[in-house]
């Protein structure tokens, strides 16, 4: 027996977190009857379940990169004829959706894939896997701003900060910054610097773990390539002894 929302996330619907929010929804149905509390525990191979109506299948797992330009959404809901990240993999026939989020003003690398358990290990803090940003910002960021933001500023979810900051190039009116998380607060280097006076005027996500933009145009995908899953996949390992992270809430 498994959990229902692991179950869910190994069949490409969601991630393990989205999945819990579908259920407590009442979206998920198990042998007829709708399930809203957790913990749920499910045979694949013998429960029919049913996702907003329609039967759970297992698919191939597959794995892309995509540049996200500007304006297109991370989310698998309709959304009224704005352009989406899911939009733009033409021809991929699997139920993928985005690895973490980038919001709409932002652009660059996103993982989009319909490995549940990947994506659950990818997001949360638990294995720390790095994600590299650009930042074109307002003004000139001084050695004190990045003291400051490396050391960590309160936010209303609590304290974020940065893992490393390097200073790419400024002048009185911009500075451009590369900066390193291993931590992900909603929208989080737009407010840490907008708390030190320097908005973001730009924000470009360059680089996730070993997989980088090199090569792939605003726009544009490919599948990822045998050895960067399996750097992925390494990274992402359980260290022996380890239990599996818990789902983490919102």
């Amino acid at each position: 027996m498994e959990r229902l929302q692991k179950v869910m996330a190994e069949a490409g619907i969601a991630s393990r977190r989205h999945s819990e929010e579908m259920i407590r929804a009442g979206q998920v149905k198990v042998n007829g009857q709708v399930v809203v509390k957790l913990p749920v525990f499910v045979d694949p191979a013998h429960d029919v379940i049913l996702v907003s109506g329609r039967k759970l299948k297992f698919e191939s797992r597959v794995y892309y990169l995509l540049h996200k330009p500007k304006k297109v959404l991370c989310t698998n809901s309709e959304q009224e004829g704005r352009l989406r990240a899911i939009d733009l993999l033409k021809g991929v026939k699997e139920r993928v959706y985005p690895v973490g989020r980038l919001d709409n003003e932002s652009k660059g690398l996103l993982l989009m894939t319909n490995d549940g358990e990947l994506a659950n290990r990818l997001t949360h803090p638990r294995y720390g896997v790095s994600k590299t940003y650009l930042a074109e910002v307002t003004g000139w960021i001084t050695g004190e701003d990045v003291e400051k933001l490396k050391k960590g500023i309160r936010l209303q979810q609590g304290r974020a900060s940065m893992e490393q900051i390097k200073i790419r190039q400024r002048n009185s009116r911009i500075t451009i910054l590369e900066i390193t998380l291993r931590e992900g607060q909603n929208r989080q280097i737009r407010r840490m610097l907008a708390r030190l006076g320097h908005p973001v005027r730009e924000l470009t996500r360059i680089q996730i773990g070993p997989l980088t933009l090199r090569g792939l145009g605003p726009g544009r995908f490919r599948p990822l390539k045998p050895n960067e899953l399996k750097m992925l996949l390494k990274l992402t390992q359980p260290k022996k002894g380890a239990s599996n992270p818990p789902t983490k809430k919102k």
